[in-house]
Protein backbone atom coordinates (compact mmCIF):
# COMPACT_ATOMS: atom_id res chain seq x y z
CA UNK A 1 0.00 0.00 0.00
CA UNK A 2 1.29 2.94 -0.65
CA UNK A 3 2.73 5.41 2.39
CA UNK A 4 3.34 1.88 4.04
CA UNK A 5 7.10 0.68 4.88
CA UNK A 6 8.48 -2.51 5.87
CA UNK A 7 10.34 -2.27 9.45
CA UNK A 8 12.79 -5.18 9.73
CA UNK A 9 14.09 -6.91 12.81
CA UNK A 10 17.43 -7.87 10.79
CA UNK A 11 19.48 -10.82 11.29
CA UNK A 12 22.81 -8.46 10.79
CA UNK A 13 24.64 -6.83 13.44
CA UNK A 14 23.05 -10.54 15.03
CA UNK A 15 19.71 -9.49 15.43
CA UNK A 16 16.25 -11.61 15.52
CA UNK A 17 14.34 -11.51 11.86
CA UNK A 18 10.92 -9.92 12.48
CA UNK A 19 8.85 -8.02 10.52
CA UNK A 20 6.02 -5.11 11.32
CA UNK A 21 4.52 -2.35 8.90
CA UNK A 22 3.88 1.44 10.13
CA UNK A 23 3.04 4.07 7.62
CA UNK A 24 5.51 6.37 7.08
CA UNK A 25 3.10 9.83 6.51
CA UNK A 26 3.34 13.54 7.15
CA UNK A 27 1.00 12.59 10.24
CA UNK A 28 4.20 10.45 11.79
CA UNK A 29 7.23 12.72 9.95
CA UNK A 30 8.30 16.20 10.29
CA UNK A 31 10.55 15.76 7.65
CA UNK A 32 9.63 16.77 4.32
CA UNK A 33 13.05 15.31 2.44
CA UNK A 34 14.52 12.32 1.07
CA UNK A 35 13.87 8.71 2.76
CA UNK A 36 17.03 7.49 4.19
CA UNK A 37 17.25 3.89 5.62
CA UNK A 38 18.43 3.96 9.32
CA UNK A 39 19.52 1.32 11.65
CA UNK A 40 19.20 0.94 15.31
CA UNK A 41 20.76 -2.15 17.73
CA UNK A 42 19.43 -2.97 20.84
CA UNK A 43 22.58 -3.47 22.83
CA UNK A 44 19.82 -5.56 25.91
CA UNK A 45 18.70 -7.69 23.19
CA UNK A 46 21.06 -8.18 20.25
CA UNK A 47 17.70 -7.03 18.06
CA UNK A 48 18.45 -4.71 15.38
CA UNK A 49 15.29 -2.49 13.76
CA UNK A 50 15.67 -1.10 10.39
CA UNK A 51 13.44 2.02 10.06
CA UNK A 52 13.04 4.85 7.47
CA UNK A 53 13.55 8.16 8.20
CA UNK A 54 12.85 11.03 6.74
CA UNK A 55 15.61 13.91 6.46
CA UNK A 56 14.49 16.62 9.38
CA UNK A 57 13.05 13.47 11.43
CA UNK A 58 14.03 14.03 15.28
CA UNK A 59 16.41 11.01 16.41
CA UNK A 60 14.43 10.03 19.41
CA UNK A 61 10.91 10.72 17.63
CA UNK A 62 11.84 8.46 15.15
CA UNK A 63 12.80 5.44 17.47
CA UNK A 64 9.51 6.30 18.72
CA UNK A 65 7.70 5.72 15.61
CA UNK A 66 9.12 1.97 15.07
CA UNK A 67 8.72 1.23 18.94
CA UNK A 68 12.62 1.54 19.35
CA UNK A 69 12.75 1.21 23.62
CA UNK A 70 14.36 4.86 23.70
CA UNK A 71 12.73 6.52 26.43
CA UNK A 72 12.83 10.25 26.25
CA UNK A 73 12.06 11.12 30.01
CA UNK A 74 12.18 14.46 29.68
CA UNK A 75 10.05 14.63 26.47
CA UNK A 76 12.91 15.89 24.35
CA UNK A 77 14.34 18.72 25.87
CA UNK A 78 17.87 17.62 26.82
CA UNK A 79 16.97 17.50 31.08
CA UNK A 80 17.75 13.63 31.06
CA UNK A 81 19.94 10.91 29.54
CA UNK A 82 17.38 8.47 28.28
CA UNK A 83 17.51 9.00 24.72
CA UNK A 84 21.02 8.10 25.15
CA UNK A 85 22.52 6.49 21.70
CA UNK A 86 25.62 5.39 20.58
CA UNK A 87 26.52 6.52 17.07
CA UNK A 88 29.37 4.91 14.66
CA UNK A 89 32.77 6.78 14.35
CA UNK A 90 31.84 7.99 10.57
CA UNK A 91 28.63 9.17 10.98
CA UNK A 92 29.45 10.43 14.82
CA UNK A 93 31.96 12.84 13.19
CA UNK A 94 29.58 14.68 10.78
CA UNK A 95 27.53 15.95 13.64
CA UNK A 96 26.84 19.13 14.76
CA UNK A 97 28.82 19.75 18.41
CA UNK A 98 26.89 19.21 21.17
CA UNK A 99 26.21 21.68 23.93
CA UNK A 100 26.93 22.51 27.03
CA UNK A 101 23.43 21.20 28.17
CA UNK A 102 23.72 17.99 26.36
CA UNK A 103 27.20 17.15 27.48
CA UNK A 104 25.73 17.95 31.21
CA UNK A 105 23.43 15.21 30.76
CA UNK A 106 25.43 12.64 29.00
CA UNK A 107 27.82 13.12 31.72
CA UNK A 108 24.80 11.42 33.52
CA UNK A 109 24.49 8.63 30.72
CA UNK A 110 24.78 4.43 30.91
CA UNK A 111 27.31 3.62 29.22
CA UNK A 112 28.92 6.54 27.56
CA UNK A 113 31.19 6.14 24.76
CA UNK A 114 33.29 8.47 23.07
CA UNK A 115 30.41 8.71 20.22
CA UNK A 116 27.24 8.92 22.49
CA UNK A 117 24.62 11.33 21.59
CA UNK A 118 21.09 12.47 22.97
CA UNK A 119 18.49 11.23 20.19
CA UNK A 120 16.23 14.71 21.14
CA UNK A 121 18.88 17.07 20.48
CA UNK A 122 19.90 15.21 16.80
CA UNK A 123 17.82 15.08 13.06
CA UNK A 124 18.59 12.54 10.23
CA UNK A 125 20.40 14.15 7.33
CA UNK A 126 21.76 12.53 4.16
CA UNK A 127 24.63 10.92 6.15
CA UNK A 128 22.22 9.13 8.31
CA UNK A 129 21.83 6.65 4.93
CA UNK A 130 22.26 3.30 5.89
CA UNK A 131 23.97 3.93 9.81
CA UNK A 132 23.33 1.80 12.47
CA UNK A 133 22.49 3.55 15.78
CA UNK A 134 23.10 1.59 19.20
CA UNK A 135 20.97 2.00 21.94
CA UNK A 136 22.40 1.32 25.17
CA UNK A 137 21.50 -1.87 27.71
CA UNK A 138 19.84 0.23 29.89
CA UNK A 139 19.38 4.21 30.92
CA UNK A 140 19.37 6.55 34.36
CA UNK A 141 15.90 7.92 34.78
CA UNK A 142 16.37 10.55 37.58
CA UNK A 143 12.73 11.50 36.55
CA UNK A 144 9.59 10.17 38.43
CA UNK A 145 9.91 6.53 38.77
CA UNK A 146 7.02 4.75 37.12
CA UNK A 147 6.43 7.66 34.34
CA UNK A 148 6.83 6.88 30.67
CA UNK A 149 5.71 9.59 28.34
CA UNK A 150 4.26 9.58 25.38
CA UNK A 151 5.26 11.35 22.03
CA UNK A 152 3.06 14.10 20.85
Amino acid sequence: ARGETLMTKMLACRGRLLLRRHRLSHSHSHGHGAVVRVRFALKKTGEVIETEARVGDNVLRLAQRYEVPLEGACEGVAACSTCHCIFDGDLFDTLPEASEKEEDMLDQAFGLTETSRLGCQLTVDESFEGTCITIPEATRNFYVDGHVPKPH
